[in-house]
């Protein structure tokens, strides 16, 4: 029997700003990589619309320049184009004003999905924010990227790497970094 709905988690991560990242790498002694300090922001911000779904253990996002609701109703149709129309989805979500929208709920209503929102300041229970503590380690951290595009790059290619090796328990955080490298 085929399943005939699937359980999804959407939320928004950003801003990302063309700055230094900082975090930890190894370096000889007494040549530490030093990342400049940056006062403007030239290149604007951009925020990455992703989901996660549950049962595939799967996660992929957009780049965007911001997160209203077009462009969170843009990104709902992009995810009910990924599964067939027969399957419900359910889609755990925090209570953003952009997606309670009378637009985002109407198109909503029509294709078979169901939004569930989280409690009032507890995003935290939305199961894709674990998500993005590792792409924030592993894509961003000890980085300096010149423009969104590499920045995009630079995140789409771990979500790649993070779909294509899923990870059990057993696996401890030590073989993780050394796949990574």
């Amino acid at each position: 029997m085929k399943a005939t709905r699937r359980v999804l988690a959407f939320d928004e991560f950003g801003p990302l700003e063309i700055r230094p990242h900082h975090g930890v790498s190894w370096a000889k002694h007494q040549q530490v990589k030093r990342l400049p300090a940056t006062y403007k922001r030239p290149h604007g911000t951009r925020y990455l619309l992703a989901a996660y779904d549950l049962q595939a253990d799967c996660l992929w996002g957009w780049q965007r320049p911001n997160q209203r609701w077009p462009q969170v109703l843009a990104f709902l149709k992009g995810v009910r184009r990924r599964y067939p129309a027969h399957i419900r989805l359910y889609i755990i979500l925090d209570n953003r004003k952009s997606h309670k929208t009378r637009d985002v709920r109407k198109w909503v209503r029509q294709h078979n999905i169901r939004l569930m929102f989280t409690p009032n300041y507890c995003s935290w229970l939305n199961p894709i924010e674990c998500q993005f503590t590792a792409l924030r380690k592993f894509a961003l951290s000890t980085r300096y990227f010149e423009n969104h595009i590499q920045q995009g790059c630079a995140i789409q290619a771990y979500m790649r790497y993070r779909n294509r090796t899923k990870v059990t328990p057993k696996v401890r955080h030590r073989d993780i970094r050394v796949n990574l490298l």
